[in-house]
């Protein structure tokens, strides 16, 4: 029986992929594993429940299996919605080889506006490795030919963390916009899991082994709380919107025992272009609570901010010589 039209689906340790070879269309949709956080958006955010949260494994306060994900390529429609949100950019999708997502090309999700600018002008260069190496993605590289740095856009999760490394020469626009608050005592004693799981150093382990936050390094991802184990308590309610001219009502869950969590991490707004399309708010209700009159950190006042600084490896030192 030929299988043309049939999803096909690949999987190991470091990658999943979904493969769809019809006449004049060959979808191919690729999880990084190795990226992935297990973060739980993916999951929310499939209209076919086909991306399956995988729980990870704590063993005397430490990570010792990755949360991540696994999906149902009986389920999975390739519409790309997964990439959009994906805060760790994680799934890649090509069309006949070459990148491009159904949902963006539709207009039935918006581009995320998000951007990471390096101002060479305003950068001090005996500060070059110390931002290059507190990258953690990797993806910051010095440009010889052109004296400058340069940013694998592509990979970049906006952590923010080369503002501070850069006192201010590089610039990042985060897609979310949020908060998170560490509850230091609400943990389960000796536990740091979340700072294991923790993709930028947001959540860390400063020197004298303590969990500590940072909190302008959040990308709001929620990985965290995802692998706490003390866990959040769930209810179902409805949620109606109105998406051009059509009314439609679906269920949505909240957290019950907010207060209780020793980690708490809340998204506002996203920033993104225009769009008005139900997939977009369904998908939008889902995992985020509009607050219109909620403040972030602003960044002037987080590149002012010692304890950021002291985050990030060998941040102390200098922290100390500009103190």
């Amino acid at each position: 029986m030929s299988k043309r039209g049939m999803t096909q689906k690949r999987a190991d340790e470091r990658e999943i992929v979904l493969e769809r070879a019809m006449v004049t269309r060959h979808y191919v949709m690729t999880w990084d594993l190795e990226r992935c956080v297990g973060c739980q958006i993916g999951p929310l955010v499939c209209p076919k429940d086909a991306v399956i949260h995988v729980e990870g494994e704590i063993v005397d306060g430490r990570l010792a299996k990755r949360p991540s994900v696994d999906i149902d390529p009986e389920k999975c429609v390739l519409c790309g919605i997964c990439e959009v949100m994906c805060p760790k950019n994680a799934i890649t999708m090509t069309i006949n080889g070459e990148r491009e997502n159904p949902v963006l090309v539709y207009g039935a999700f918006p581009d995320l506006i998000q951007s990471t600018i390096f101002d060479k002008e305003q950068f001090d260069w005996s500060r070059k490795d110390f931002v290059i190496e507190n990258c953690p993605t990797n993806v910051i590289s010095y440009d010889e030919e052109q004296d400058t740095l340069v940013v694998d856009d592509e990979h970049c999760i906006r952590c923010r963390q080369c503002e501070i490394a850069s006192n201010g020469a590089f610039q990042v626009v985060q897609p979310w916009q949020g908060k998170v608050e560490l509850r230091r005592e609400k943990c389960v004693e000796g536990c740091l899991a979340c700072a294991d799981i923790c993709p930028t150093r947001a959540l860390h382990i400063d020197d004298e082994g303590e969990l500590v936050l940072a909190d302008y390094y959040c990308i709001k991802c929620g990985a965290c709380m995802q692998v706490c184990p003390v866990k959040p308590e769930i209810e179902e309610y409805e949620f109606t919107f109105e998406s051009q001219g059509v009314t439609k009502t679906i269920l949505r869950t909240r957290i019950t025992n907010a207060d209780e969590l020793p980690i708490w991490v809340e998204r506002w707004r996203i920033r993104h272009t225009p769009v008005q399309s139900a997939a977009w708010i369904e998908a939008l209700s889902k995992v985020a609570d509009d607050r219109a009159g909620a403040m972030e950190i602003d960044s002037k006042r987080a590149l002012k901010r010692r304890d950021l600084l002291k985050a990030l490896v060998g941040g102390k030192m200098l922290a100390g010589v500009e103190e």
